[in-house]
């Protein structure tokens, strides 16, 4: 696998040949304050060098209408002496909730799966962005989890769910006989629930292909960590959207994308640049 400096290298040479009007990357924030800034330094050189001009902001994904928290660092660059400029986006009001995302994928325990999606109507924002009536349900499959991990889940998503508490479980709340470790500083928000009465879930992560505690559905009664699927349509992947490989390899998919529906809109504003053109 590339380094980031090996593959920003091969993305200059790419520019070079191909000179394309507009370029964009996407990265964490962090990005920017690797060895204290001298490594976004370096980058900005190496895209201007292969002749662009660049800006980029932070953006998040809820502004697009994804149902997630997620700040990425946008970069846009187009050729020097242009007249292309970085887009305005208007953020969209929410008009959803994550468990109008969920409503109309069928309950499974640990283990289990599903093919058929529940004869309910769908809600607004599935039907818009997430699902045709022609699709079909894949990937809506449960992972196995101990007694141990899903009792610790029904603890959690009760203290999210009770209206008087309403708080995201810390490990040093969990009875001693269910934890597995002592440190309880480095793993205090371990066990997280996707919060259903809000527009927005939490950061879609890469880290999901190895545990589901981070990840654990609103639903006591089935007291399990998130498919695939139910991961997809937080990142805003429509079910027509089948993923290739195994469960590790779909999941690590999805928390590495950018979400398509924030993808499409930056896309459509450039579009309407080069049109303009």
């Amino acid at each position: 696998m590339m380094n980031e400096n090996t593959y920003i290298q091969s993305t200059c040479r790419f520019l070079r040949k191909y000179k394309p009007d507009m370029f964009v990357f996407e990265n964490v924030p962090g990005l920017l304050s690797v060895d204290n800034g001298r490594h976004w330094i370096s980058i900005q050189e190496m895209l201007r060098n292969a002749g662009y001009t660049i800006e980029y902001k932070e953006l998040n994904a809820k502004d697009f209408g994804v149902p997630q928290e997620r700040k990425r660092i946008i970069i846009i660059g187009w050729r020097k002496r242009s007249h292309h400029h970085y887009p305005a986006f208007k953020p969209v009001e929410p008009d959803w909730t994550v468990a109008d995302i969920l409503a109309d994928l069928p309950a499974v325990q640990a283990g289990e799966k599903s093919r058929g999606y529940r004869r309910t109507r769908r809600k607004k924002y599935v039907a818009n962005h997430l699902r045709t009536q022609d699709d079909v349900l894949t990937w809506h499959i449960a992972r196995l989890h101990t007694e141990q991990d899903k009792e610790i889940y029904r603890l959690a998503i009760h203290e999210w769910l009770d209206d008087e508490k309403h708080r995201r479980i810390q490990y040093k709340d969990i009875p001693a006989h269910l934890r597995t470790h002592k440190n309880q500083a480095d793993f205090a928000d371990k066990f997280k629930v996707v919060a259903p009465n809000i527009p927005y879930c939490h950061t879609m992560l890469a880290h999901i292909s190895k545990d589901g505690h981070y990840f654990i559905h609103p639903d006591a009664e089935q007291s399990r960590s998130i498919t695939v699927r139910e991961a997809a349509r937080i990142q805003s992947f429509p079910d027509s959207y089948y993923f290739e490989g195994s469960r590790t390899n779909a999941f690590m998919q999805i928390g590495n994308a950018v979400p398509p529906l924030m993808a499409e809109k930056i896309a459509r504003a450039l579009m309407e640049q080069l049109r303009e053109e």
